[in-house]
């Protein structure tokens, strides 16, 4: 079964958006995975198809309510049960390349977007919903997020990128950042592709590649790091290797 994504939102025209073109369109065109957006105020009970109501306690902003949250959440539910639920949320936890990994290798996922100052926290102990980040940013709504998660899965799905190895080696995959690339012409405004890229020594370029991705992670990304050399210090049982001299 190809995957599929349910997207609850009150702006189901955002749908498929940029995911309809390049490799994600043409994976949709081909069948190779499916968009479903649900709009929520279809689950309103009043002829204003209200969705939010002020804050408990005061405060600025509305809130989504839980009454019409979790009715959407049943029905995407009862449409897809083998489908998790997933809302978009700043309080969530940060999205990791394995976390989209694990997504993509499934039957997809249902994705609640959120909208004004978020949902009531009840969503989240009355019903089976993971609450996941896409960054320390806050966004108008929860559809950004779940363009940029879809997309993250999408292009991970059989077929959709040329190569089964393009993604291998890119930022993350190995808890490094990508290593610089280059392409011709050799020689721009003085400045010139290293010599090793252009030696045709494979072994060579694979030494400096590594290199690099390393010293680009430890400057640019010291958390991204300090976690590479925590888990490549570590025995196959956990324990921590103890230095020798």
């Amino acid at each position: 079964m190809s995957f599929t994504a349910q997207i609850l939102t009150l702006y189901p025209e955002m749908f498929p958006g940029p995911l309809g073109y390049s490799l994600a369109g043409r994976a949709l065109a081909e069948g190779r995975w499916f968009c479903d957006p649900i709009h929520i105020r279809d689950f309103a009970t009043d002829r204003h198809r209200t969705v939010d109501d002020t804050p408990a306690g005061g405060g600025a902003g509305m809130v989504l309510r839980v009454d019409i949250l979790a009715k959407a959440v049943d029905h995407a539910l009862e449409k897809r049960p083998d489908l998790p639920v997933v809302a978009m949320t700043p309080r969530g936890a940060p999205v990791t390349q394995g976390r989209v990994r694990s997504l993509a290798v499934g039957p997809g996922a249902t994705i609640l977007c959120g909208r004004f100052e978020g949902f009531d926290e009840r969503i989240f102990e009355g019903r089976p919903v993971e609450q996941l980040s896409m960054g320390d940013i806050i966004l108008s709504g929860g559809e950004m997020g779940a363009l940029m998660l879809l997309d993250a899965c999408v292009r991970l799905l059989p077929g959709v990128m040329g190569a089964a190895s393009s993604g291998d080696e890119e930022s993350f995959e190995r808890g490094l950042l990508e290593y610089p690339h280059y392409t011709r012409p050799a020689e721009w405004e003085g400045r010139t592709i290293p010599q090793v890229l252009r030696s045709g020594d494979h072994a060579k370029i694979a030494a400096w590649r590594k290199r690099r991705a390393e010293d680009d992670t430890r400057l640019r990304r010291p958390d991204l790091w300090e976690r590479h050399i925590g888990v490549r210090d570590q025995s196959p049982s956990g324990a921590q290797r103890e230095d020798k001299d």
